[in-house]
């Protein structure tokens, strides 16, 4: 009872939320901008979190002052600001606007002077006169600072028809400064240099207009307001006011980072995630059920309450939704389903071993006995979420908390709302009087040719070993021979990608980018008529040359789908944090093996882990893949699911060698990998599903991501078998452990009592258990 009304609650809650709140989708998927910032040391002001949280609140106010919808901004770690503007296409502009010191000043004109000469008297400074091209001049000491200004205002003058100008506010102290400065300007004669006043922007004047005539000498413009003209439009008006309105940044800062993503290539994203996440959750569900029956029909409806209840976590957390954490939601789903698979393959055992008419017995045994697989195999997937979490950024950390999300919700379905569901079908008369409908009833097409072929993979355990050596030399010299091609977040550098309108040769495109003044940047093809231009340093104006050079050689429009800007700094950092997260994913899992079983299966499946991640990494190696943040995830997703698939058959082994000490360790594994081998194909079955989903209607952006995980797949359902369990028992034979205390002798439930009746000499007994 208890289980029911908690399943309601919770579905009750989540499709609450799910109805009443949106999910916050993040920049790639929604189009827009985002610049990271590092502040950096000031001659007298140190760059640290107490300092860094002052730049941010300028930030704010000029972020708020361009106008953008909904921007984002908030600090990450002590010097880092991410601010994110949705909308944004064109980062050249915002960048510039919100990372200038703005150090605005007002000084007195004391004379004239030339290019030429540019020599000026000690103590003044000469400036270019932005109204006359040539000339400079020559400012007195400062005599009001930006942090004079009360408010700062674009405003278009509709009564002289001057344009845009800025209207500025002073406080009350700055705007008797401003009083005596006109008041000073007013003294000199009309035309005259000195009748101006200069107001200079991080050391340049931006403008310096000359004192109306009819303003009084030594009494100057009274009333704490001005106005700025220059000539400006409505955008350069508008970001002036901006950066005066925000005050000076405290320290300095840098453009680290910096993403732009087309709001067409978010789109389409979505669409293409979503179809998938259809696609590959029908496919599933229909398989569970063609293998389950019953069950299965009732495990995908709990199944898609898993989607409802993790979707409405992430909306209540207030997570960003990004495009790996889109692949991450519906990864998620097919990693859902091993759950559900643990229980009804114990259940069948369970049933196949003495084929009672009360199916509920079964059932109860299947979901007790499945709890300890099911929470130590979650456990070794979420402490590789947790890290992608803590170690990276952007739109990698949300698919750490995607995959959590994914990992918690999938428990609660499983053993919960699926245990429900089970419960309440199997105690109905109609179902008990058809026990073949529950699907548990019926010994599986894999169960049974196991059960015909009664193999002994463990036996050839050193073949199994020589052929996956063998493997990991060849992925080690593709690692070594061809390299790994990094992407921009590990080496720093630019990577645009380009659609055009009309289609363009790589070759062609090649030549305009190195035409424009870029003849070492790397051109290639993306997916159909895109072009991606990688370059190791990239400002926006040359960005923008690029795009101008690319639309001539094509003859059409040219749009950005995509622009990441990495400092160098940042990619090393991000290279150290990505080897720092795969070092510290192996240990957590070795430890946390180490704990719950022993040491020699926490190195074996540790060891197979290594040997899944080093095929995926010398795959991408000779296919010459890029290796970035998202292949990241992928591999560290993989150590999830590698060691997922592993600890289920060693908890079968832990468990056999509690009930029957006596046997040998190669007999129970073997019985345990064959006993869980049904589990294994039909969970990998159901990752498949989704991944190929992904892969196929998943876009090129999915497509690597998809490429990785499909070959983790496949790879870690085979080490478990070939690699896993024969380092378990080599150095169990090495190393043997005290042998426990037997418990009491129960008959056996095992299906397979041939298998184990032809091992009885390497058993040690001939005893059933």
């Amino acid at each position: 009872m208890w289980r029911a009304l908690v399943a309601l609650a919770v579905v009750g809650l989540s499709l609450y939320v799910a109805l009443t709140q949106s999910a916050r989708l993040g920049l790639d998927l929604r189009g827009g901008t985002q610049i990271v910032l590092e502040t950096k040391d000031a001659p007298k002001v140190k760059a640290d979190a107490a300092s860094t949280d002052r730049a941010l609140e300028v930030l704010r106010q000029r972020v708020d002052a361009l106008g953008v919808s909904e921007p984002g901004i908030a600090r990450s770690g002590e010097k880092r600001i991410i601010v994110e503007l949705p909308g944004v296409q064109d980062p050249r502009k915002a960048a510039e606007v919100i990372g200038r010191t703005a150090q605005l000043s007002v000084h007195p004109v004391t004379g004239e002077t030339t290019e030429k000469k540019k020599a000026a008297p000690e103590g003044a400074r000469a400036l270019p006169d932005p109204d006359r091209p040539g000339s400079r001049l020559v400012l007195g000491p400062a005599v009001l600072s930006g942090d004079g200004v009360k408010d700062a205002e674009a405003v278009l003058d509709q009564q002289s028809l001057a344009g845009w100008t800025v209207s500025l506010e002073f406080r009350s102290g700055a705007g008797d400064a401003w009083a005596r400065v006109t008041g000073e300007a007013a003294c000199a004669p009309q035309g005259a240099p000195e009748r101006r006043v200069a107001i200079t922007l991080d050391d340049k004047i931006i403008s310096a207009p000359s004192v109306n005539p009819d303003v009084v000498c030594k009494t100057g413009i009274t009333g704490g307001s001005t106005q700025i003209t220059g000539g400006f439009d409505q955008a350069e008006a508008r970001d002036l006011a901006a950066l005066v309105k925000g005050g000076a940044l405290p320290v300095p800062v840098d453009v680290v980072e910096q993403r732009t993503v087309g709001a067409t290539l978010g789109a389409d994203a979505i669409a293409a995630s979503t179809q998938a996440a259809l696609i590959g959750i029908a496919l599933t569900a229909l398989f569970i059920t063609v293998v389950y029956r019953l069950l299965g029909a009732l495990a995908a409806l709990a199944l898609a309450l898993y989607g409802l209840i993790s979707y409405a976590a992430l909306v209540a957390l207030g997570a960003t939704l990004t495009l790996p954490g889109l692949a991450g939601f519906v990864l998620a789903i097919g990693m859902a389903v091993d759950a559900n698979v643990l229980v009804f393959e114990r259940a069948r055992e369970e049933y196949l071993a003495v084929r009672s008419p009360d199916l509920a017995k079964p059932v109860r045994t299947g979901f007790a006995k499945a709890w300890s697989a099911v929470i130590d195999s979650n456990v070794t997937t979420l402490l590789a979420a947790g890290l992608l979490f803590f170690f990276a950024t952007g739109p990698v950390k949300g698919f750490g908390v995607t995959l959590c999300v994914g990992v918690l919700a999938s428990m609660v379905t499983a053993l919960v709302i699926t245990r429900c569901f089970a419960d309440f079908a199997v105690g109905r008369e109609s179902v008990r009087r058809r026990p073949a409908l529950t699907g548990i009833a019926t010994t599986g097409r894999v169960r049974a040719w196991l059960s015909r072929r009664d193999p002994d993979l463990v036996r050839h355990r050193r073949r199994w070993l020589g052929a996956s050596a063998l493997l990991v030399v060849v992925a080690v010299a593709g690692i070594v021979l061809r390299g790994l091609d990094f992407g921009v977040e590990f080496t720093g550098g630019r990577l645009v990608e380009y659609s055009t309108s009309r289609p363009l040769d790589a070759d062609k495109a090649r030549e305009a980018v190195s035409d424009a003044g870029f003849p070492r940047a790397v051109v290639q093809e993306s997916g159909e008529g895109d072009i991606t231009v990688r370059t190791q340093k990239l400002t926006n104006d040359e960005q923008r040359r690029v795009t101008a050079a690319l639309e001539e050689e094509s003859g059409g429009a040219v749009t950005v789908e995509r622009d990441e800007l990495i400092g160098p700094s940042l990619g090393d950092e991000l290279r150290q944090k990505a080897l720092i997260a795969l070092a510290i994913a192996v240990g957590a899992q070795l430890l946390y093996l180490s704990v719950r079983f022993r040491w020699t299966f926490a190195a074996a499946a540790v060891s197979a882990m290594v040997h899944d991640v080093l095929l995926v990494v010398g795959l991408f190696a000779w296919l010459g893949k890029p290796v970035d943040s998202v292949f990241l995830a992928a591999v560290l997703t993989v150590i999830g699911y590698s060691v997922n698939d592993t600890v289920v058959v060693f908890d079968r082994v832990r468990e056999a060698r509690r009930r029957d000490p006596r046997a040998g360790l190669a007999f129970l594994a073997n019985r345990a990998v064959v006993r869980t081998l049904p589990r294994t194909v039909n969970t990998g079955m159901g990752a498949l599903f989704i991944l190929a989903a992904l892969a196929v209607l998943g876009g090129d952006s999915l497509a690597d991501f998809s490429l990785a995980l499909i070959t983790g797949v496949v790879v870690g359902m085979a080490s478990t078998v070939f690699t896993a369990v024969p380092i378990a028992v080599a150095l169990e034979e090495r190393s043997p452990a005290e042998p426990p205390t037997a418990g009491p002798r129960k008959t056996s439930t095992d299906a397979y009592s041939p298998l184990e009746a032809r091992h009885g000499k390497e058993r040690g007994t001939g005893a059933v258990v």
